[in-house]
């Protein structure tokens, strides 16, 4: 995932909580992970001159992120989860190719 798509991905998130339990549920740990990395950097600064009321709102939705219990999640679980399972879908993807493998 690129730092964009992280990005993106992250906002959508914090806009939508539902969305975050739906992906915990789901076990979409590279998402979450995301979401944790952005809630973690925090909302740029530079944002509060370019787009004030972007800025305020995405503020908004980290503090509310952070009081709903995000502070909980570990970014370096939620990546190696990721990890593993990124490798399991790689291994499935060869084995199930359209080419036999052996």
């Amino acid at each position: 995932m690129t730092a964009r798509e992280e990005e993106l991905v992250a906002v959508a998130l914090l806009g939508d909580p539902e969305a975050e339990l739906v992906c915990f549920q789901q076990k979409r740990w590279r998402e979450l992970a995301a979401l944790v990395r952005y809630a973690q950097r925090d909302v740029p600064v530079a944002l509060s001159q370019t787009d004030p009321a972007l800025y305020r709102t995405l503020r908004e939705q980290v503090t509310r992120f952070y009081l709903r219990g995000g502070g909980a999640y570990s970014l370096e679980k939620l990546e190696a989860m990721a990890s593993v399972q990124d490798e399991a879908e790689g291994k499935g993807a060869i084995r199930d190719g359209p080419f036999p493998v052996g």
